[in-house]
């Protein structure tokens, strides 16, 4: 079968599949397991066998990864009104969230691979400061299509959308000529804000900037866009994985998932950057300790890391004896500097 980004769905009368969205920090970087060369999800029809959706799950990512299941909670229920069964019903996605320590794959039909997310989602990735990307060039792909808009209304209302969803203030206008477009001023527009990552991707669809959108037009883009706007998938699961990372990033601030990704020993650096690579963001790492001080989060093991060069840093490990959702309930993980 030959997959395209709104292909039909193959013969057969269901209407509903499971999808999976499994993340692992490996060396500091947050990574997604993939099949089919990383176009897509694991992934796979709900069964009259399947006891509940949580089993369709499970199996169809042992089935097509062998990686073992830890934590996974539901993540998102839609339509995908793209592709069509037998019968020309629309296919419903149920997609769940997983949080693994990355194994080692084997050699599979689906051929099983973990990827870094941000080569899919480079504008998230702004560990070494904002991509040059969103400044250059997709903010004024964006102000085009505010543009583009026949009512002064949605003109004003996308623009408000662009500079919320993408921490700039966008100085365009209808009088504007094309050379000022996207102008951004940090100082003047709003703050990045990590977890709108799904707000992000949803705009750059609805505005005909990803090969996923039905009105993706790339010959009237950049040459250069391909590498703006990362790397495609089939279907709408680059989407499902937007929108596991908006759940991510916002979870982080106030439940400790964050240590269902870490070793069952850690350094505080380790445990740092693992944060940031699922934020996208650095962090002040005062500010950071002193947060897991005051929470009394972890505890030191008494042993220390074997470091090659340097001194050895303490080792800890999470306190499983705290009330978890009561400590938290009030508290933030630190922002960035």
């Amino acid at each position: 079968m030959s997959l395209t980004y709104s292909h039909a769905h193959p013969e057969g009368s269901g209407t509903t599949e499971v999808v999976a969205v499994l993340i692992a920090i490996t060396g500091d970087r947050a990574r997604v397991l993939t099949v089919n060369n990383g176009k897509l999800l694991p992934n796979g029809p709900l069964m009259p066998l399947h006891r509940s959706l949580q089993a369709g799950v499970r199996q169809w990512v042992e089935e097509q990864t062998q990686q073992p299941l830890g934590y996974i909670e539901q993540l998102y229920t839609f339509v995908d009104t793209n592709r069509r069964n037998s019968e020309g019903h629309a296919l419903v996605y149920v997609s769940y969230l997983g949080l693994v320590q990355e194994t080692e794959l084997h050699a599979l039909e689906s051929q099983a691979a973990w990827q870094d997310w941000y080569d899919y989602f480079p504008w998230e990735n702004h560990l070494s400061g904002a991509p040059n990307a969103i400044d250059e060039l997709i903010v004024p792909q964006l102000v085009l299509w505010a543009q583009s808009a026949t009512e002064a209304s949605e003109r004003s209302r996308r623009q408000q959308r662009i500079e919320l969803c993408w921490g700039v203030n966008v100085r365009a206008s209808d009088e504007d000529n094309a050379s000022n477009i996207g102008d951004a001023d940090k100082d003047g527009g709003s703050d990045w804000v990590s977890e709108h990552a799904l707000l992000r991707y949803e705009m750059l669809y609805e505005a005909g900037l990803l090969p996923e959108s039905p009105a993706y037009q790339p010959n009237i883009l950049p040459v250069n866009w391909p590498q703006a706007i990362g790397r495609p998938m089939y279907y709408d699961h680059r989407r499902v994985i937007a929108t596991a990372i908006s759940r991510l990033r916002a979870k982080i601030e106030y439940k400790p998932l964050i240590f269902g990704l870490v070793p069952n020993a850690f350094t505080l650096s380790q445990l740092q950057k693992s944060v940031e690579a699922l934020s996208g963001v650095k962090l002040h790492k005062q500010n950071f300790r002193r947060l897991l001080e005051h929470q009394d989060l972890v505890e030191p093991t008494g042993q220390s890391s074997s470091a090659s060069r340097g001194r050895p840093a303490k080792l800890y490990r999470f306190r499983y004896d705290i009330e978890l959702q009561s400590l938290l309930m009030d508290s933030k993980l630190p922002k960035r500097k």
